[in-house]
């Protein structure tokens, strides 16, 4: 019997894997391929370069096949990786290291599950970046109408676990000329238009919103020229300290702004995954019990975690909302609260306080 039929049988036994092992599995095999010493460049084109450029190149191999033949350097090594990788996906049972095999115990017959799976936040946010491409509704308001949200909101009190839940509806101006209604935790009140040479950031006019770049790294450094002093002509020129105000304005804008004109949201989830100290966190569940993965920020400045935390679907990579921590210190008694805040609907109205 030939291996491919082998492999076909195999197939119809081994359930087949989501999008989010295919990827941890790709992690693997670039790890594999990174730790062998004769896989790198040839020496005629990498003398001289160190670890990370090659890296690097091996990164760009799997994203364009272009370097394919120069990483995977002699057969031998091609076969073993393939196999190796092959019977990672599949069955969890074989672990690449150095193109050597290394057998350990096989899980349980049945689908791998994802929250058990290493990946990269870089790798969660350009899937979520996908999924919002495929299912954004395309939206183009008139000046004269507003911008209608309905957000859930549940506080939990860490230490006695008590629970409150809130519907905040926000009404805002699309050309922000008109004053809007704005609500945080259940209290609302009236929002007035800014005034001409005013901004914020993130923008509230839809023309604003608009006219910023719907590629990752063209909003990084428009991000950065709104809240940074200096304007770098690459996301290569920005300085370390400049990055934890980068994300910061990166997950305020996703947050902030819960809707956005075509492509940038998805450009927004991608630009956060260039940010330096950005993780991907596996096995975490929202509010409603739903399985998924937490993008947060260290930042290393501080040496402190940032309490904003961008939470995904295992595997389909949608967005299920936004979590944060509100400390209170009313009455000399200080509370700290987890508080997550999921997007229930959205529309495009034509008067502040109507209802789709």
């Amino acid at each position: 019997m030939d291996d491919m039929t082998l492999l076909r049988q195999m197939r119809t036994e081994i359930p087949r894997p989501d999008s989010l092992g295919l990827a941890a599995g790709r992690e693997r095999m670039l790890a594999g391929i990174g730790r062998h010493p004769d896989n790198g460049p040839a020496r005629s084109r990498g003398a001289g370069r160190g670890a990370g450029a090659r890296k690097r190149d091996a990164c760009a191999a799997v994203s364009t096949g272009a370097l394919r033949p120069r990483l995977f350097g002699r057969p031998v090594v091609r076969a073993a990786l393939a196999t190796a990788v092959a019977a990672a996906v599949a069955g969890g049972a074989v672990v690449v290291v150095g193109a050597i095999r290394e057998d350990r115990p096989a899980a349980a017959p049945g689908p791998i599950s994802p929250r058990l799976r290493p990946v990269s936040a870089a790798t969660v946010l350009e899937a979520a970046a996908a999924t919002e491409r495929r299912h954004e509704k395309r939206l183009a308001p008139r000046d004269d109408q507003f911008i209608y949200t309905k957000e859930i909101v549940r506080e939990t009190e860490s230490t006695t676990g008590r629970t409150r839940t809130f519907v905040d509806e926000n009404w805002r101006s699309v050309d922000g000329s008109k004053r809007g209604w704005t609500m945080e935790v259940g209290k609302g009140w009236w929002s007035q238009p800014l005034k001409p040479n005013e901004s914020i950031w993130p923008p509230t006019r839809w023309q604003e919103l608009t006219k910023l770049p719907t590629d990752p790294a063209g909003l990084v450094l428009a991000v950065h020229k709104q809240l940074v002093h200096g304007r770098p002509t690459s996301v290569s020129g920005i300085k370390a300290q400049d990055w934890p105000m980068i994300e910061f304005g990166i997950v305020g804008l996703l947050h902030r702004t819960p809707v956005m004109p075509p492509g940038l949201r998805a450009a927004a989830f991608e630009a956060l995954g260039m940010v330096p100290g950005v993780t991907a966190t596996p096995g975490v569940t929202d509010t409603e019990g739903r399985a998924g993965v937490a993008i947060a920020y260290q930042d290393p400045f501080h040496n402190l975690p940032t309490n904003d935390v961008l939470l995904f679907a295992d595997g389909t990579y949608d967005f299920l909302g936004y979590a944060d921590t509100r400390i209170s210190d009313s009455g000399g008694k200080k509370k700290t609260y987890k508080r997550t805040f999921t997007l229930e609907s959205y529309a495009v109205v034509d008067k502040v306080k109507q209802r789709p």
